[in-house]
C-alpha cells in the first residue's frame, strides 16, 4: 500500500483518552488535539501520577475540556477506576478514540536481557493495551452505535495502539542502534493484539490499528547514545493526520507516522 493522502481528512472525535499523557508523545498528543479545528469536547489525559505532571496540569488549567485522570496501565484496578470516571462524564455518548500510548524501553542486549524486564514490558505494552481495550469496550461500542454508521473511523470509535517498527519481524528497525530485546518482543506481540482486536471488533463498529511514531526525541527515545532524528511535534502531527484518514480498509493495519503501511 502506498503512502496515504493526508491532505483533506479531518480528525474530530468528541471524546479521546490518551495514556501516558504526562510527557513525551502522550503530552504532545494532548497539546495537538487541543489545536485541531474541532477539538474534542472531552480529552482524558491519563498518567500514573498526575500530581507530578506539571506541564499537563498547566494545559488543563487553560483548557476546560482536558480531564486529567490517574491511570496505571500495569494495574487493572486503576484502569477500572478510570473507566468509571470516564463513563460518568461521557454518559450515553461513549468514548470515540482510545490511544494506548504508555510505554517503556530497556536497553538490554540478547545476552543481558532479564526475565524481569521481559515481564515488565509485556505487562505494559501488551497486557496493558489488552485490558484498556477490554475495560473501555462498552464505551467504545456506545460511541460506535451513536456515531455515523456508514464506515469505521477514529471519529466514530477506534483503538489506536502506539507500536514500533522495532517490533516488525520483517524490518527489525534500528537493530544497529541497540538490541532492546524486551521492547522489540513486546511490540511484536502488541502488533498481533492489534490485528486480533481489529478482527474481533470490526462488527462492533470499532476501528483498530497500530502506528509507529518514528524514532523520536523524547526521554524514552533518547536513552541511546545516538540522537533520534525526529522531533515529537513532527511525529504527533503526522500521526494525527494518519488517524484522520483511517477507515474500514485500514482496520488491523500497521502504519508509520507518515502514513506508510509497514510490514509485520
Amino acid at each position: 500500500m502506498e503512502s496515504r493522502d493526508l491532505s483533506k481528512a479531518v480528525l474530530s472525535p468528541s471524546s479521546v483518552l490518551v495514556t501516558g499523557a504526562n510527557r513525551g508523545l502522550g503530552l504532545e498528543f494532548v497539546r495537538q488535539l487541543l489545536q485541531v479545528p474541532k477539538p474534542p469536547q472531552m480529552l482524558f489525559a491519563t498518567c500514573r501520577n498526575p500530581s507530578d505532571a506539571q506541564e499537563l496540569q498547566e494545559l488543563a488549567a487553560q483548557h476546560s475540556n482536558v480531564r486529567i485522570l490517574s491511570l496505571d496501565v500495569e494495574n487493572i484496578a486503576s484502569i477500572q477506576e478510570a473507566s468509571v470516571s470516564v463513563k460518568e462524564q461521557v454518559k450515553d455518548l461513549g468514548l470515540n478514540l482510545l490511544i494506548n500510548n504508555a510505554g517503556r524501553v530497556t536497553k538490554h542486549t540478547i545476552h543481558s536481557e532479564s526475565e524481569e524486564s521481559m515481564h515488565l514490558l509485556y505487562q505494559i505494552h501488551v497486557i496493558g493495551s489488552l485490558k484498556m481495550g477490554q475495560t473501555f469496550l462498552p464505551l467504545l461500542k456506545k460511541a460506535a452505535q451513536t456515531g455515523p454508521q456508514d464506515s469505521l473511523s477514529c471519529n466514530r470509535a477506534a483503538i489506536i495502539n502506539i507500536s514500533s517498527a522495532a517490533g516488525s519481524i520483517t524490518e527489525v528497525h534500528g537493530w544497529e542502534y541497540g538490541h532492546a530485546l524486551a521492547y522489540r518482543c513486546s511490540k511484536a506481540a502488541l502488533n498481533m493484539l492489534t490485528r486480533c482486536q481489529a478482527l474481533a471488533l470490526k462488527e462492533e463498529g470499532i476501528l483498530c490499528a497500530g502506528i509507529h511514531p518514528g524514532w523520536v526525541q523524547t526521554d524514552m527515545g533518547c536513552l541511546s547514545v545516538f540522537v533520534p532524528p525526529l522531533k515529537k511535534e513532527e511525529s504527533v502531527e503526522g500521526m494525527l493526520k494518519v488517524l484522520s484518514t483511517l477507515s474500514d480498509e485500514n482496520s488491523g493495519g500497521f502504519y508509520s507516522w507518515e502514513g506508510k503501511a509497514l510490514p509485520w
